[in-house]
């Protein structure tokens, strides 16, 4: 992969469609242009051309537009062509690009890396625009809009320009103690700033899990012992035949998963195996892989057939609904009243109800929440590095300035990594600006 390379891709959906676009990014994007269209139409005006291969043969009409870098997506010159989605007028065309010198079919993501390459955004921005492809849900959608809008890059970078200031702050006083300009323990007076972005790096790392469940689904587990109703609520949720219903006992071996959207939020539903003692080695190895999901579950329904003697299991470690099933078959009010709900996935019964109190429990995790959220275990991480060096500084403020120094540097850094733009501190420029430090 070179970067002097221009590039192209389908940037489209899938054909057949009634237009679909192909994207050039590059230094030979406009001289391909001028080839295949006759000439460049002016930046950002798009201009019905005819496109045409080596041997002069039309290809297709199509829209041209041009965007002349830096001024594009990727900061390079850019074409795009807007045809009509036929299979052999994309495929004649990629082939056609493909015939040019120091011209390739781009790499998954190239678009964006070259991007981010060129300072057009940074990887926040970046893995925020990749999630407002693949969202699913409108609280996916808006949570990957505040990522790719910039916003969440801004509190980093203001975070670690404050932390910048603070180091220099401390490093002016150790290296510059003997010019007049310099007041006395000047670094006494960054350690309320500090100390404010910590406590502000914590609460945001507290909203972490928000944002995971709102981009990666809040888990909903379905547990409870064999025939128990757990295949059949599972259907019954997901409007279609997953799950094989029988009789028999043990049926579900193992974890089935369905993706549903409740009140704009994702939810992910599993279906696990019938929690009992076994000797059966694959049933065995599915109420294993059961007890493993209920420990990371947001939400647990413990379902528990009425016409039965057992009551629905109780998992106190997890958010849990205890749920009657097959209410269809059984009548009974003292009964029903073990249960938070009663239900009957064959007649419709208690669904809704269901459904209501899903979304009223995931609605109060994510209360409240702003948006501007860190979403992937990549930003989590680097917070949490963050966090660490700042506390290490708050313990260090006390003994040889070199010392808290190091940790802010340390911290300024990690939320550097978090947007990919860790520039080389240049603190004599800042200590000038402040103290005109040797007039």
């Amino acid at each position: 992969m070179r970067a002097s390379d221009t590039i192209f891709a389908l940037s489209s959906g899938a054909l057949p469609s009634g237009v679909a676009v192909i994207r050039i990014s590059g230094p030979g994007a406009f001289d391909i242009c001028a080839s295949v269209a006759g000439h460049v139409p002016e930046p950002r005006r798009a201009q019905l051309l005819t496109l045409r291969g080596r041997d002069n043969t039309a290809i297709d009409q199509a829209l041209v537009l041009t965007f002349r870098g830096p001024a594009s997506f990727t900061g390079e010159d850019c074409v795009e062509f807007h045809l009509h989605g036929g299979r052999a007028v994309i495929r004649a065309m990629l082939d056609l690009l493909s015939s040019f010198a120091d011209t390739r079919h781009a790499e998954a993501g190239e678009f964006t890396r070259r991007a981010f390459e060129n300072g057009k955004l940074d990887l926040v921005e970046a893995e925020g625009l990749s999630d407002v492809i693949v969202a699913e849900t409108e609280m996916q959608r808006r949570l990957a809009m505040e990522q790719a809008s910039g916003h969440l890059s801004k509190l980093y970078e203001g975070w670690a320009k404050a932390l910048t200031h603070a180091r220099a702050m401390i490093e002016a006083e150790l290296d510059f103690s003997d010019e007049e300009d310099i007041p006395g323990s000047v670094s006494e007076t960054i350690w309320q700033s500090v100390e404010e972005i910590t406590e502000s790096i914590r609460r945001h790392l507290a909203g972490s899990r928000t944002g995971e469940i709102i981009r990666d689904g809040y888990q909903v587990v379905i547990a409870g012992p064999p025939n128990a109703g757990k295949s059949s609520l599972l259907n019954a949720l997901a409007k279609r035949d997953i799950a094989i219903v029988t009789d028999v006992a043990g049926t579900t071996r193992d974890v089935l998963e369905v993706h549903l959207d409740i009140g704009g939020y994702a939810v992910r539903l599993y279906d696990t195996a019938g929690l009992r003692e076994t000797d059966d080695t694959v049933e065995l190895e599915g109420v294993r892989r059961a007890r493993a999901l209920l420990e990371t579950a947001d939400l647990v329904l413990s379902l528990a057939d009425m016409s039965g003697e057992e009551d629905a299991e109780i998992f106190p470690d997890r958010d849990c609904l205890k749920i009657g099933t097959k209410a269809d078959l059984f009548s009974g009010q003292q009964k029903a009243d073990a249960f938070d709900l009663v239900l009957s996935s064959q007649s419709g019964e208690g669904m809704d109800r269901l459904i209501a109190a899903i979304s009223d429990r995931l609605a109060e995790r994510v209360a409240g929440a702003s948006l501007s959220l860190p979403v992937r275990q990549r930003q989590t991480d680097y917070l949490r590095q963050a966090l660490g060096a700042l506390e290490e500084a708050s313990s260090a403020r006390a003994l040889s300035p070199e010392l808290p120094s190091e940790s802010l540097r340390r911290a300024a850094e990690s939320l550097g990594r978090i947007t990919g733009r860790v520039d080389v501190e240049d603190l004599l420029d800042v200590i000038f600006s402040s103290f005109c430090v040797g007039k």
